[in-house]
């Protein structure tokens, strides 16, 4: 039991089974009878609908209907999951989204048909036979250019197109610390958008009994309980007349969490039309429809005293929500960046004022980190800026704000309460790990071959998702299998392994009888979905106090087997033991006497099965800090990333092998976004990298090995005292590296450049700087 408990390093369970490509994923799914479905989407980012023609389509081969707004006029809308009251205490404007529009377009892809027909092509060839009569309008896709006066209008009742007026702290207060600043460090800072770029495209196949009048709907999802109720709420149905299924699921980032309209198209096709109907994406639908992340322009100012000591900061800007609001829209660049840019620093006052605009553009959702990667980033920024300019070192400088473990627990500007960490020892292994102190001579080694190197340092904490009711399930399966039934879902992180291990740990069952079942909505009971490093925490604790309630059944019937009394029962390492005696049964040979048709008395437990949904546990604080080296070629303006270390502090780590594959993901995302990863839209909100022939994503070559290290403080808020890991990656990665390209451009005079640092970027960025010098 030793090998497979909390703290072993066990490989992904599923892993075998998908390299050898047996992985059920939502396209391999197939009913008998389905039709397919193409959506008939927008090439204009604005307009008016003035008509839709489908009369071509509808005649041609195998096309069995096709589907408008009009047609499904009768649904909900998609709803935005996140509100906030604007700052003057009126409340936010959430536009209603029908799955399909019937008066505007308002970016390049908008779905404003669905064509069924017998198959995927005929399906797609009628779809490009459907006449859209739109009436241009003009566009506009930057969030700070939608601010301006005269800026194109999404929304009659959405003036200045401004979905939200976000305000946190008190400006006031904040001004007077500025005010009293020996020094005030001030960075124009862009996060730039990306394209989320899961492996598997989107993809669902809808089905609805008439007899019972029940939807089934096969999606990859980060959730199969709030997917069925997000779905059931737009149908206008109870809750149970909807079924989620989902097998594997091949990357979400964020991105799969929320209902699309595709889905809702789909379910209305097969009830009208009386069979199965299926929609998957191709690549270039998945650039157009899926949607994006990050893009935020924000002013960072960062007050200190004379001795370096921060008294204040403050963030002012704007984040782009697209055409419409995603399920989290506003999370991202509002109280995300509220609770994660305050970091491991004992800053006593932020604010952060934003404006959420709507633009003709993707809409813009969660994407790995939503919010905590950016606001880390911008805080990293601005202390190197301010280190450079107070003349004092950066390392010196982080090390005097940051929290100390006897102020433990620490209540932080951002409204949050840290209860655990040890920041400035973390800090120190880190850069002991990175031999910063070797750099100086890597530096000069590197300047004889003619390139620039430079060293950046990100520290990051995180403040992971809010706290959810989730599920832990364990029931004993005939076959001698235990399953543990779970409300979040992997989608890529290895769910399985780790929930064994935690199981294996408590009960004792051997690690290779546990099964694992997480994305059929009809066995769940509670669900937060997987999403903000929250699973092994929030299912973890989950499965620690269903284990208790198994404990607890057992002792009751192990006292009839043993002929003791239940108060005499002990248990250990999967066994009932009669305390102070040899004698004993084991959890799965009592397992075995139930299934065998035991005899009970009345009252006792017929089974050692428990539904169990555990209450929220709190937020968790991961926390690290990496260091990341460039090399740049100042001829090409060519970056590589050759030297990447990382010390993390997640709290206890149920497998370090998981965790640290975690963070080698989260990292190549953050460099992917650092170095290459262009979202560009032209003057008329048509999108420039609608492929991966114009959008550059990393590759192996573009990563260094990546370092990683533990120094693990355990959380005091949750039974495991686990921290979450799964967004830590892109949250130092972000910092380290562009901290590390601004520090090889130093030479040249330059304090700044924006994501992505593409050789274009930076080759201009150096020649400014000789013409400037």
């Amino acid at each position: 039991m030793a090998k497979f408990g909390i703290g072993q390093p066990v490989p992904r369970t599923e892993d075998p089974m998908l390299v050898r490509g047996e992985g059920r994923y939502t396209d391999d799914v197939n009913l008998p009878g389905q039709a397919h479905a193409a959506l008939v989407r927008s090439r204009h980012a604005h307009g008016v609908i003035r008509g839709i023609d489908a009369s071509a389509a509808r005649a041609m081969p195998g096309v069995l209907a096709v589907h408008t707004g009009q047609d499904l006029a009768g649904y909900g809308t998609l709803k935005c999951a996140v509100g906030f009251p604007n700052r003057d205490g009126s409340p936010m404007k959430k536009p209603a989204r029908p799955a399909l529009p019937t008066d505007k377009v308002r970016f390049v892809g908008d779905p404003v048909a669905v064509v069924v027909a017998e198959t995927a092509i005929q399906a797609r060839d009628a779809a490009e036979a459907v006449v859209l009569d739109i009436d241009p309008l003009p566009a506009v896709t930057r969030a700070s250019a939608a601010a301006q006066p005269g800026a194109p209008q999404l929304y009659d009742d959405v003036p200045g197109n401004v979905a939200l007026d976000y305000l946190y702290g008190e400006p006031d207060e904040v001004a007077a610390a500025f005010a009293k600043a020996a020094h005030v460090t001030r960075l124009e800072l862009i996060n730039s958008r990306v394209v989320v770029n899961a492996m598997e495209p989107r993809a669902a196949l809808a089905a609805f009994d008439s007899a019972t009048g029940r939807f089934t709907l096969h999606v990859g999802c980060q959730g199969a309980f709030g997917m069925k109720n997000a779905v059931a709420d737009i149908l206008g149905v109870p809750g149970e007349k909807v079924r989620v299924l989902v097998g594997n699921v091949g990357g979400s980032f964020g991105m799969k969490a929320g209902v699309f309209p595709e889905y809702v198209a789909i379910l209305h096709a097969a009830r009208a039309l009386g069979r199965p109907v299926k929609w998957t994406a191709d690549r270039y639908e998945s650039f157009v429809s899926d949607h994006h992340g990050r893009d935020h322009e924000f002013t960072g100012e960062l007050a200190l005293d004379a001795k370096g000591n921060f008294l204040a900061v403050r963030f002012t800007g704007y984040g782009n929500m697209g055409a419409y609001l995603g399920q989290v829209a506003p999370l991202m660049s509002t109280l995300n960046i509220v609770k994660n840019a305050a970091s491991v620093y004992k800053t006593p006052l932020i604010e952060v004022s934003t404006k959420c605009m709507f633009t003709n553009s993707v809409l813009v959702s969660a994407y790995r980190g939503a919010g905590r990667p950016e606001g880390n980033y911008f805080m990293e920024r601005l202390i190197d800026a301010a280190a450079l300019e107070m003349g004092i070192d950066r390392g010196a400088l982080r090390k005097r704000n940051q929290v100390k473990p006897k102020e433990m627990p620490y209540d932080s500007c951002s409204g949050m309460t840290y209860d655990s960490g040890d920041f400035p020892a973390l800090f120190d292994e880190a850069m002991a790990v990175a031999d910063v102190k070797g750099f100086a001579q890597r530096r000069r080694e590197a300047k004889k071959r003619g390139r620039l190197r430079g060293l950046g340092i990100g520290g990051y904490l995180e403040v992971t998702a809010p706290p959810n009711k989730e599920m832990g399930g364990i029931r004993f399966e005939p076959n001698g299998d235990v399953t543990i039934v779970t409300g979040t879902l992997d989608y890529g992180q290895g769910h399985a392994a780790a929930f064994a291990q935690v199981l294996t740990e408590k009960l004792g069952v051997p690690f290779e009888r546990i099964r694992l079942s997480q994305g059929d909505s009809d066995q769940l009971i509670a669900g937060g979905g997987t999403g903000g490093s929250r699973s092994m925490y929030a299912s973890g604790a989950a499965i620690v106090e269903a284990s208790a309630l198994v404990v607890e059944k057992g002792k009751q019937i192990a006292g009839h087997v043993l002929e003791a009394a239940p108060s005499d029962i002990e248990f250990a390492e999967g066994r009932f033991t009669i305390a102070g005696t040899d004698r004993a049964i084991g959890i799965m040979e009592l397992a075995e006497k139930l299934r065998a048709g035991l005899r009970l008395p009345e009252g006792l437990p017929s089974s050692l099965d428990v539904s169990h949904a555990g209450e929220p546990m709190p937020s968790a604080f991961p926390n690290g800090c990496h260091v990341a080296e460039v090399e740049i070629d100042p001829d090409t303006g060519v970056v590589e990333v050759v030297k990447y270390s990382s010390v993390n502090d997640f709290g206890t780590l149920v497998n370090p092998l998981l965790v640290e594959g975690q963070v080698h993901g989260g990292v190549v995302q953050g460099i992917g976004q650092a170095i290459m990863e262009v979202t560009a839209y032209d003057g008329d909100g048509q999108l420039l990298t609608g492929s991966y022939m114009d959008y550059a994503m990393p590759r192996a070559g573009d990563v260094p090995e990546i370092g990683f290290a533990s120094h693990p403080v355990p959380a005091k808020t949750n039974p495991l005292g686990v921290k979450g890991c799964g967004e830590a990656g892109c949250a130092g990665g972000l910092g380290s590296v562009m901290n590390a390209i601004v520090d090889a451009l130093s030479p040249y005079g330059i304090r700044h450049i924006d994501m992505p640092a593409t050789p274009e970027r930076v080759w201009r960025a150096i020649q400014d700087a000789k013409a400037a010098g």
